[in-house]
């Protein structure tokens, strides 16, 4: 005998991973604007830190979107690592490997926003900081959270569970595909802060895309 069971799992997982891609964009371009403005003054860090010291409230907003983004996407990791691991075969890689691409992306959230306390504070005090610890702070600052390299794994993993298996929809499969080309397009230069916008595109989509496919799920044994 056939029996049809319905499974049902909340979508706040999905809908975590749309504001964290969401809040990883908007929060990390606005947080960008803190050395929009050096121009010129880049060749002497003296006059970059006298430019900057009175933006440092960019540096508090890139500490808290950093930490609510983290946040966001390690809800969402768990939450497509589990979606994936009900529709995937046993022992499949797919789920694993999306949630530990996004678990990546979470680290680099964290130690970017990390460097955010010590950077506030010197811009506060600019006169009693060696103006090139500063400027090293700053390069720190302008990276390191804006490595999303994982979500294009995470679109990766998605995109061949969703061609192969079914996993996911077949066109967010071909649009994690497509994201997953143009976040491996950005590794491949020095500029790998890129991956910001489409794996940040990605994440905000995804998330969309699984918070609308509904609570319910079907299983036949």
């Amino acid at each position: 005998m056939t029996t049809a069971i319905i499974t049902r799992t909340g979508r706040a997982w999905a809908f975590s991973g749309a504001l964290g891609g969401l809040a990883g964009l908007a929060g990390l371009i606005i947080g960008s604007n803190l050395t929009t403005s050096v121009g010129d003054k880049i060749q002497d860090n003296t006059l970059v830190v006298a430019e900057i010291a009175g933006r440092r409230d960019y540096v508090w907003l890139t500490q808290v979107v950093c930490a609510i983004a983290a946040c966001c996407l390690i809800v969402f990791a768990a939450g497509l690592r589990r979606h994936l691991a009900a529709q995937e075969p046993a022992g499949s890689l797919v789920p694993g490997v999306a949630a530990g691409g996004l678990g990546l992306v979470a680290v680099a959230l964290l130690v970017g926003g990390g460097i955010c306390t010590e950077l506030y504070w010197a811009l506060g005090e600019p006169q009693r900081w060696d103006p090139d610890t500063i400027a090293t702070l700053v390069e720190v600052y302008n990276t390191i959270s804006w490595l999303w390299l994982g979500a294009g794994i995470a679109a990766a993993a998605v995109a061949v569970g969703g061609f192969r298996h079914g996993s996911a929809s077949r066109w967010l499969a071909g649009f994690s595909a497509l994201v997953a080309v143009l976040v491996l397009a950005t590794q491949a230069f020095p500029a790998q802060y890129a991956a910001l916008f489409p794996g940040g595109l990605w994440v905000l989509v995804a998330g969309i895309a699984f918070a609308s496919t509904g609570r319910g799920r079907n299983a036949v044994i």
